[in-house]
């Protein structure tokens, strides 16, 4: 029996869970596949597109099934995709390729379904109705605004230290926002403008806790029942989900279950099958526990959602050797 290949493709890449998590997934719903890291090398003699183009065409020669893509792949997916769904449209990029029936390379993003069936379905937060605040205005935040304007929030805000990039995002989303939300508008303020304001769910869509650092939040952001979640993971609460909590936010979430359910549904594009996303989200959390510095079992309240132990005592810094991450 021939076995299927498939591929997370990126620079750097040997941090990635994803050939963990895409095995785990073969093995609960029996599938023949295998599934590898494959370093894109940058060139001086060609531009990442050429190099990008040349690798991923000989693969797919080689019956390679499909790829996940992560940074700095994703925009560079997108261009090199003969096929983008609307999602892939929306989000302007691409972080999973697939061959459809007539051979075309299809381009789809997945980011954006995943955080928000991390959120809705796992944790039963409700979105509709709730009050959104968005830290950033990048590509992570980009992939997931339309899955989160979908569900009519009473109001969405974009924050960003560059006010012009907040606005120039919501423009591209105006349509979206004037067909889902109350207020017709996709907000985009600076950071400044957050004084005064609560929000039932604050988003970190910004890389400042793979550094260590925060972006400059005022005091108060959360309503009583405010929740926050970090787009990234660790195997220790995130700098953002410490702050959270210690500013008075009911529940502290990190990205990993986001990271998981972005995966299955790549998995579903492929096998055309929907893994069970719990149990694998418990073994990769594992994984990263057991990967993590030894440090003393002081464990967090409840209100986090991540693994319940001391955050580190050093710097949060070195994010490809100590597990953090956003993305595949």
């Amino acid at each position: 029996m021939v076995t299927d290949r498939y591929a997370v493709v990126g620079n750097p890449i040997a941090h990635s869970k994803s050939p963990f998590i895409h095995q785990q997934f073969a093995q609960q719903l029996q599938q023949n596949l295998s599934y590898e890291t494959l370093l894109i090398e940058q060139s001086v003699n060609e531009t990442a597109e050429q190099v990008f183009k040349r690798v991923l065409t000989s693969l797919f020669k080689q019956n390679f099934k499909g790829f996940n893509i992560t940074v700095p792949y994703k925009q560079v997916a997108f261009e090199f995709a003969q096929i983008k769904t609307p999602r892939a449209q929306l989000a302007g990029a691409v972080n999973t390729l697939y061959l459809n029936e007539q051979q075309q390379i299809v381009g789809d993003n997945t980011d954006g379904c995943g955080l928000v069936r991390d959120l809705t379905e796992r944790y039963q937060r409700r979105i509709t109705g709730r009050s959104v605040l968005i830290l950033g205005a990048g590509g992570a935040v980009r992939g997931v605004l339309e899955p989160l304007l979908a569900l009519s929030p009473s109001r969405c805000v974009i924050v960003n230290r560059s006010l012009l990039k907040a606005q120039e995002l919501a423009q591209q989303f105006d349509v979206l926002a004037q067909q889902y939300l109350p207020t017709k508008q996709l907000e985009a303020i600076e950071y400044s403008q957050l004084n005064g304001q609560l929000f039932d769910l604050v988003i970190n869509g910004t890389s400042a806790s793979l550094q260590g650092s925060l972006p400059p939040l005022p005091e108060q952001l959360f309503t009583p029942n405010g929740w926050a979640y970090d787009m990234m993971y660790s195997a220790y609460p995130t700098p953002f989900m410490q702050w959270a909590l210690l500013h008075e936010a009911a529940r502290a979430l990190d990205g990993l279950g986001m990271l998981v359910e972005q995966a299955a549904e790549a998995f579903y594009l492929w096998r055309g099958m929907r893994p069970n996303t719990d149990v694998v989200l418990e073994a990769v959390r594992a994984l990263l526990r057991n990967n993590a510095p030894v440090l003393e079992n002081i464990e967090f309240p409840p209100e986090i959602g991540g693994y319940q132990g001391r955050p580190e005592p050093t710097r949060f810094g070195d994010w490809e050797h100590k597990g953090r991450c956003i993305d595949y």
